[in-house]
Order: C-alpha cells, then sequence, then structure tokens
C-alpha cells in the first residue's frame, strides 16, 4: 500500500513540476528562473506554429521589492532582432499567483502568450532569449531557448486538441 502512495505521489509531483530545459542567456544578462514550462515542450527546440499563442510560464523570486516590470523577447536570426510582445509585455497584467508591486523575494508565475507572426516562415531554427526587467532597466530574469516554427495548426486539429481527441 504504502509503494502505491508513494507511486501516485510521483506522479502528481511530475504532473505539477512541468519543465522545458532552457538556458542561459548569451546576449542578455540576467539570472535563470526557477522554473520555465513552455506548454508542449520538454527537451527543445521547442515548435512554435505561425498564427498561434505558444505559452511560455515562468516561475521566478524577485530580488527586490519591484514597482512594475516589462518583458521582452529577442530571436536571433544572424543579428539579435526584437520581437514585439504588444500588451502581453506588460507583465504585472499576467501574473498568476501575485499583483505589482512585488516584495523582495516573492515567488511569482507570469504566464506569456506569445503570438507568432504568419511574416516568419514556417520551418526558421532560431534561438529566442525571453527577459523580464524592472522599471529601471534591472534583469530580474532572462532565458533562452531554441524554437523551430511550423505551419499553422488547422482548425480541426486545434479542436481535436481542445476535445482531448
Amino acid at each position: 500500500m504504502l509503494r502505491v502512495v508513494a507511486y501516485v505521489c510521483a506522479l502528481l509531483a511530475l504532473a505539477h513540476g512541468q519543465t522545458t530545459n532552457v538556458q542561459s542567456c548569451t546576449f542578455h544578462n540576467g539570472p535563470l528562473p526557477i522554473n520555465t514550462y513552455i506548454e508542449g515542450c520538454v527537451n527543445p527546440p521547442c515548435v512554435f506554429p505561425l498564427r498561434q499563442d505558444p505559452v511560455i510560464n515562468i516561475k521566478f523570486r524577485a530580488p527586490h521589492a519591484v514597482q512594475r516590470m516589462t518583458s521582452f523577447a529577442t530571436a536571433f536570426l544572424f543579428v539579435a532582432i526584437p520581437y514585439p510582445l504588444g500588451e502581453a509585455a506588460q507583465t504585472c497584467n499576467y501574473l498568476a499567483n501575485s499583483s505589482c508591486p512585488l516584495d523582495e523575494g516573492e515567488v511569482v508565475q507570469y504566464s506569456l502568450n506569445m503570438f507568432i507572426e504568419s511574416t516568419i516562415p514556417a520551418g526558421v531554427s532560431l534561438p529566442i532569449e525571453f527577459r523580464i526587467v524592472d522599471d529601471n532597466n534591472n534583469a530580474l530574469v532572462c532565458l533562452r531557448v531554441p524554437i523551430t516554427t511550423a505551419a499553422p495548426l488547422s482548425s480541426d486539429m486545434l479542436a481535436g486538441s481542445a476535445s482531448g481527441v
């Protein structure tokens, strides 16, 4: 019986402890987050379909009191190319377990829905750096992950995945 309980606990821990293997930034500065999970991706390169919103979940600890935060994405295709995040760049608006301002040492969960523009060709492989800075432009977190763009998912495929088919 004890083995069954231990096995169930281990499965629950795995289900809630999903992690994507990310790297430290090489172009920007900043510490790695406590945890990063890009939905549907454990081992990069992560596949980002065009005209979709990959979800990047980032858990990090505020190194000091923070009033406001901004998220940035930079793609690297021969040169560094800033990738516009639009409204999603307002990090405080997308915290799952807290709100700004943050206290020093507070652990927060941020979910970034990053729309992939159709102007990017499918089949392109490149690294992207995601970083979050405070209102003094001090890096709170920075991570780098290789991605590959893919053709858009059809509406039939999206409906199937939403219904669990």
